[in-house]
């Protein structure tokens, strides 16, 4: 059988476009985007075409857009560089129990610091009820950070109805939309955020970029100190080559036309599961309200990480976690209060724009002789 990936919320290969606009700045135009001479001007070009190409996307100003590695130093920056920027005693920041950890692990380290955090619950599909994020307001909350869509469900979140709730508070709001651009519309004004992260490699750019919206006026601590790059708010000398791949890839993305069809491969899994499994299979995470490429289904009585390693040649993921040789339930489906039983059997196929029908019917037929075995 030949390879077939599902696992494009993990990582999605780097797209052939992106490549052709990367490939000049690793053969010229080397000069340091800063220096302010003739080998710099191509690089400082290129890094604001890049930076307007982001913000195109988001609906924002190149002067909110800040280039970052990835994803995770994105989120770090937003939560940390608010915690110390604003610190004040009593400290307090919301998010929720199913963010990701490069969120859920910078909250937990500001506890460290005399920050206190509340990890707002989420229901059996995986939603935040924006109420509960209203009664968790109190005087010193600082940030509120719920991501745009799980990781592993894909559930969409209310992040408008977040965000006006944020505002009326006066309260500084980031969402994690590293698995959301893309594949959903992301316009900042339009989600009500305060800051927006952006992970290259989740969109068909390469690993080691990223980006954060900062909306204009905001200030940030940052975390990493030097000279005065990126206005000041990350310092460390900026890269055309990676830049310009995430421009490229977010020019790209706004056409969001591709994911039309993959959510109808999407459903043609499931469909295609269910008429063979039955009452075996569930889906875990929200039945309407998630990504158009995420399908995260439990073969029930069975265990996820078993039904991989014997699907050979698919690339997929379970979320769960082996420990000493213990297989725990994922932390986001024991947040949903997902039963065991069920949870344990979970698998995530996420799909992308290469994904095709022939490799869905085949990973289907594959299926079938191990589970059922």
């Amino acid at each position: 059988m030949r390879p077939i990936y599902l696992d494009y919320n993990a990582s999605t290969p780097v797209d052939p476009a992106v490549a052709e606009a990367m490939r000049p700045f690793l053969d010229d135009a080397f000069g340091n985007p800063s220096s302010g001479h003739w080998a710099s001007a191509p690089a400082k070009a290129a890094l604001d075409r890049a930076r307007s190409q982001v913000a195109t996307l988001l609906g924002a100003a190149p002067d909110e857009i800040v280039f970052t590695s990835g994803g995770s130093e994105a989120n770090n920056l937003a939560i940390e560089g608010t915690f110390f920027e604003l610190n004040r005693p009593g400290t307090h920041i919301i998010t929720s129990a199913i963010e990701h950890p490069a969120v859920l692990a910078p909250c937990r380290f500001l506890e460290r610091f005399g920050g206190s955090v509340t990890y707002i619950p989420a229901d059996g599909t995986g939603l935040i009820d924006p109420e509960d994020v209203r009664r968790a307001i109190t005087p010193q909350t600082l940030l509120i950070s719920i991501m745009h869509a799980n990781n592993e469900v894909g559930t969409i979140q209310p992040i408008a109805e977040i965000g006006a709730i944020a505002r009326q508070h006066g309260i500084r709001f980031h969402t994690d939309a590293a698995q959301s651009v893309g594949k959903i519309p992301t316009k900042v004004n339009e989600l009500g955020v305060d800051m927006l992260t952006i992970a290259g490699h989740k969109l068909y750019a390469p690993k080691g970029v990223g980006a954060l919206y900062i909306r204009r006026g905001l200030e940030l601590e940052p975390l990493i100190h030097g000279a005065g790059h990126e206005s000041g708010r990350r310092a460390g000398t900026e890269s055309a080559l990676l830049a310009v791949g995430l421009g490229t890839a977010c020019a790209l993305a706004a056409d969001l036309a591709p994911m039309r069809h993959v959510e109808a491969l999407r459903d043609r899994l499931w469909r295609a599961l269910q008429d063979r499994f039955n009452e075996g299979v569930a889906l875990n995470g929200h039945p309407t309200h998630r990504l158009p490429n995420t399908l995260n289904v439990s073969f029930v009585g069975r265990i996820g990480a078993d039904i991989l390693g014997q699907l050979r040649n698919v690339a997929a993921s379970t979320g769960s976690a082996c420990h000493s040789g213990q297989i725990e339930l994922s932390p986001v489906l024991a947040a949903m209060r997902v039963p065991e039983r069920i949870g344990m059997g979970a698998i995530r196929f996420s799909l992308g724009k290469h994904t095709t029908a022939d490799e869905i019917d085949a990973v289907v037929a594959r299926l079938g002789t191990i589970a059922l075995s």
